[in-house]
């Protein structure tokens, strides 16, 4: 049996008896009236006890045990204003059969992926509860993030939510490594009315994102004082796309080849001598095939230049300006296409290599995003999707025990 003086966790309870029965364990306790208690009304400390009632809650769960607490609860009359009110009991919310360490401690299980099935099997509650206080939880927790600021490094972002719905928007806070918020559609249209509404817009300094011309021309409008910033993953993905284009015109049959694939697709560096001997030899029955390989490793290794002072990345943009017009004088339409989006971003691309933050942080939190709603077996309801995300990838702080 456990001590007489049970550890409750609640301020300004003492506890006179415990007793432990066959499923339960049962502790009487007392509320203590304290120094601070003050009328509701007016706020008067001028009071008397006129009764008492007892009041039953669940507490914890202790060796397999649901811990209650029957605490008795003075009722008490205002000198002042006469009006008769309840000694509230820190932790505990007013008409709650639970105490709110009890519920947190169900939503953190719940969270880190126990069954509702299971939890209110082994906490004595219904499933229906569990799902209840979970989302109750959430709401609470997006309702501490209302009223932030636009966070000063930005990610902007689309992924794919539902066939009904479509696309929704991912905003991230890359500095904090936080979700901001998340938005349903991808278009202006969608998203004007949101953005209008943020807080804080005119602090956004950099804004990181795709070479999607929709996400441009929103953050030249509603971010005016923000850099927009190309994220390096999607510039290196273009140029490959528009390399194996254009090898396929030169080689069809050989452009079907997984192996040469391979050894293509990778960095000269990365190759091992016995490949780099195979690879010649192919550029050896293709003609051109070996300059245009070249161009691109050239190019491929100016973009992925990292953390260049601002003198560095002065001397670094006549090479890139360089390639640009290459491309767009070569024979190719693929790389024409290449350098005339090279062109369009060149600014968004040179600032690359001044700033090392990217959109790997927004993939990341997409991927988290699918987990969730795998574990939620999809989601209808974008407003719940919504609240879901925020909760769980926009928030690491620590309850404070709602009074």
């Amino acid at each position: 049996m456990p001590e007489k003086q049970f550890i409750t966790g609640i301020a300004g309870v003492k506890v006179n008896d415990v007793q432990e029965h066959e499923f339960h364990i049962e502790v009487q306790a007392k509320a203590i009236i304290q120094e601070t208690t003050a009328c509701p009304v007016c706020h008067s400390r001028v009071y008397r006890i006129k009764s008492s009632r007892v009041r039953e809650l669940k507490h914890a769960i202790l060796g397999q045990k649901l811990v209650k607490l029957r605490v008795r609860i003075p009722k008490l009359l205002c000198r002042r204003c006469g009006r008769y009110f309840t000694l509230r009991l820190p932790g505990v919310l007013p008409k709650k059969r639970s105490t709110e360490q009890f519920r947190q401690s169900v939503f953190h299980l719940h969270h880190g992926g126990l069954t509702q099935t299971h939890l209110a099997r082994t906490h004595f509650i219904g499933a229906a509860t569990v799902e209840r206080w979970y989302q109750d939880h959430v709401a609470y927790r997006v309702k501490e993030l209302e009223g932030r600021l636009c966070p000063i490094i930005m990610g902007i972002d689309e992924h794919f939510f539902s066939r009904k719905d479509g696309f929704a928007t991912t905003i991230a806070d890359l500095k904090n490594h936080k979700v901001f918020d998340v938005v349903l559609g991808r278009s202006e249209a969608s998203l004007g009315a949101y953005l209008k509404r943020l807080k804080g817009r005119e602090r956004v300094q950099v804004v990181v994102m795709d070479l999607s011309e929709t996400y441009r021309s929103i953050v030249r409008k509603y971010f005016p004082n923000a850099m927009i910033v190309a994220d390096r993953f999607h510039v290196v993905r273009l140029l490959n796309q528009h390399f194996l284009k254009t090898w396929g015109l030169l080689d069809p049959e050989g452009r079907k080849s997984r192996g040469l694939l391979s050894l293509l697709r990778r960095h000269e560096c990365n190759l091992k001598p016995e490949q780099a001997i195979k690879l010649q030899s192919y550029f050896d029955q293709v003609g051109g095939l070996e300059t245009l390989y070249r161009f691109k490793q050239d190019l491929m290794q100016l973009l992925l230049k990292k953390r260049q002072k601002r003198t560095q990345a002065k001397d670094l943009i006549p090479q890139l300006l360089w390639h640009m017009n290459e491309c767009l004088s070569s024979p190719w339409e693929a790389m024409k296409t290449l350098g005339q989006t090279l062109k369009s971003w060149l600014e968004p691309i040179v600032r690359m290599w001044r700033f090392t933050k990217n959109n790997g942080i927004t993939e990341g939190f997409h991927t988290k995003m699918e987990m969730i709603s795998r574990r939620a077996f999809g989601f209808k309801n974008f407003k719940n999707y919504r609240l879901r995300v925020i909760a769980l990838c926009g928030w690491d702080g620590v309850f404070a025990i709602r009074n």
